[in-house]
């Protein structure tokens, strides 16, 4: 009865998704008015690359649908960010998400009709749900460590950012503007943080925009609050006046205390992990030095 219900809701799904995507809901009138009258926001700093392997290739029509048909909260907020700063598209990684679960929805299914050819019948509510479980596990494993890829490639941003703030306070005190020294110091660094600031002041120099305003949306576009502090501080500088050289260089100074703070914190960790192996070696050669004397002392009670 279980069994039956799931795949009558399961087909019941899809068809209205099919359906869904066919007729898709007109907007109301307040909405298109609405839409007339937005103004349009600036684009974004980073732009991630939509192209991916065979699993991506395979899941974009059915990711493409369940964009139409508004179903992006597959794809949490946080999950969103760390993509854009892995420079890859939610609709790439909602493709391989995609197929991966289709993966695990089809592989029970097809060992149990293996079985069957050859003679082993398994019970249908073990092939059903094993292949939802599967369904279920292929399509959250792509999320699996995303956040720990992007919080390092945050911790490399941050590196380079410490460099940036040297320069920027270099090109400060050779009397500079404010605009120009943040054009030299990005010119200068090499890699893919220099090439995202150079990004973010090129598309202020052709929105005719502020260059902190570019800079403050990268900050928050990669999570880094340190590069949002950085815009505000310029900011000042730039339409107040303010004397903004020395609190750069704090910044700078303070931002490669926090990163040394935090490599010892690792490397303290990573000690502490390694003493568990030497315990065991330690223990093990323990054993073997006094198990010949305890087996003997057993042997001859």
């Amino acid at each position: 009865m279980i069994t039956a219900l799931l795949l009558g809701a399961g087909t019941g799904l899809g068809l209205w998704l099919v359906v869904r995507g066919l007729f898709p809901p007109r907007p109301s009138l307040a909405d298109a008015l609405a839409q007339l009258k937005r103004v349009p926001q600036a684009s974004p700093v980073l732009a991630p690359v939509a192209d991916g392997g065979i699993a991506a290739r395979v899941g974009a029509p059915v990711a493409g649908l369940l964009g139409r048909v508004g179903a992006g909260w597959l794809v949490p907020g946080r999950i969103r960010q760390d993509l854009a700063v892995l420079e890859r598209s939610t609709e790439r990684h909602l493709a391989e998400k995609i197929t991966l679960s289709l993966v695990g929805l089809l592989v029970v299914p097809a060992m149990a009709a293996l079985l069957a050819l050859g003679g082993a019948r398994l019970p249908l509510a073990v092939p059903v749900w094993g292949a939802l479980v599967l369904a279920v596990v292929g399509f959250v494993i792509p999320d699996l460590g995303i956040h720990t890829d992007a919080t390092r490639r945050r911790r490399d941003f941050r590196h380079a950012l410490s460099s940036f703030l040297d320069l920027v306070v270099v090109a400060l005190a050779g009397g500079g503007g404010v605009e120009s020294a943040l054009g030299d110091a990005a010119s200068i660094g090499a890699g893919w943080p220099f090439a995202y600031l150079r990004r973010a002041l090129d598309q202020a120099r052709l929105a005719r925009e502020a260059p902190w305003a570019a800079l403050g949306r990268l900050g928050v576009e990669l999570g880094v609050g340190e590069l949002s502090e950085l815009a505000a501080s310029v900011a000042l500088a730039g339409t107040e006046g303010a004397r903004v050289r020395a609190s750069l260089a704090a910044k700078a100074t303070s931002l490669r205390t926090h990163q040394l703070a935090e490599a010892e914190t690792a490397d303290q960790a990573a000690s502490e992990r390694m003493s568990l192996p030497i315990v065991l070696l330690f223990a093990g050669f323990l054993f073997f030095i006094g198990f010949p004397a305890v087996e003997r002392v057993l042997h001859s009670v």
